[in-house]
């Protein structure tokens, strides 16, 4: 093609010779064209980068999200054996352990869909309005969201979800008192101070051999 262009270039002119200064006049006025085809193709390599790019950062967040799932989803199995390990709470009902451990991942997929913008600002905003409305979900940010603000600060993004989930959530704050939950809490069961379990055992097996050996007894009187 490079050898034949000068050849193309000449039909083009309708010269009959080989007039170089004329082809270059020619080939000049296509130059214009060919630099704005040229910076075309170099933005549309430039975008693919960037969305490659982002593409990589959100698999990397999905995974590592993923993996804090699972870890979530072991502490909500046994609340007692594994919620020590994330370290000392205040919530003493193991009800609003698991409430506040659920309205943890629940904002966790609120911020990751608001990142990757599959959840828009107004179904953000929904979400937050029924979670504010409750008692549980209003505890819940009372307590996470000073952690929240170096985790999701550091973007614009980030910030601005911050300033969406404060609004709502002061919305729902001077909209009145919160809906309590119908589920009423039961707190552990505290064995009895100095009784192991394996003499709780024995005493019951004594106490039920002792009411069928009298059961036994009146039966045989009565015959």
């Amino acid at each position: 093609m490079v050898l034949l262009s000068p050849f193309v270039l000449e039909a083009l002119s309708g010269s009959k010779g080989v007039d170089w200064n004329r082809l270059s006049q020619i080939g000049a006025a296509y130059g214009f064209t060919s630099a704005i085809v040229s910076a075309l193709a170099l933005a549309g390599v430039a975008v693919s980068l960037v969305v490659q790019n982002r593409q990589a950062r959100a698999e990397q967040v999905q995974g590592i999200r993923s993996y804090y799932l699972e870890l979530v989803r072991l502490e909500l199995d046994d609340m007692p054996l594994f919620q020590p390990v994330w370290g000392d709470t205040d919530i003493v009902d193991p009800h609003e352990q698991k409430r506040h451990v659920y309205a943890d991942l629940m904002m966790n997929y609120a911020w990751m869909g608001f990142e990757i913008g599959t959840i828009r600002e107004g179904l953000l905003r929904d979400m937050l309005a029924g979670m504010f409305a409750g008692e549980a979900g209003r505890h819940y940010w009372s307590r996470a969201h000073t952690s929240w603000i170096p985790s999701t600060s550091a973007s614009r993004v980030g910030r601005r979800f911050l300033a969406i989930v404060g609004e709502e959530h002061a919305r729902a704050v001077a909209s009145g008192p919160p809906t309590r939950s119908t589920i009423a809490s039961r707190p552990p069961a505290v064995p009895p101070a100095g009784a192991s379990p394996a003499l709780r055992t024995s005493v019951g097996a004594l106490i039920g051999l002792g009411a069928g050996l009298a059961l036994g007894s009146l039966l045989r009187s009565r015959r």
